[in-house]
């Protein structure tokens, strides 16, 4: 499935519940997306805590959903188009040195 098909489902969704509208308490704004986005990514890191492995890949694979969705959401509502992003950030990484022992991320 494509990115525009998955970000299309997403704002599908977020309209049914009502998400998008102003007066909504769970208002779709950059500064909410963002703050969603790190909590459920939080999550994430649940599933390994106290492990190197998680032996609930299905639980896992919802909250690596929800991230998804709010990185989506997070990249639409900031005019960002996610895959071209994805892209460019790649082909920078291409041209960076990593010196093994570096503190810096890969990414």
């Amino acid at each position: 499935m494509d990115l525009h098909t998955l970000t299309q489902a997403m704002y599908d969704f977020v309209e049914s519940k009502g998400w998008l509208a102003e007066d909504s308490p769970k208002q779709q704004t950059q500064r909410n997306l963002a703050i969603s986005l790190v909590l459920e990514a939080s999550e994430v890191l649940e599933y390994f805590q106290w492990r190197d492995e998680t032996d609930r890949p299905e639980e896992l694979a919802e909250e690596l959903a929800d991230v998804m969705l709010y990185l989506m959401q997070l990249a639409s509502f900031s005019g960002i188009d996610l895959g071209q992003a994805v892209m460019a950030k790649l082909q920078k990484n291409y041209a960076r040195d990593w010196q093994d022992g570096s503190s810096s991320s890969p990414l």
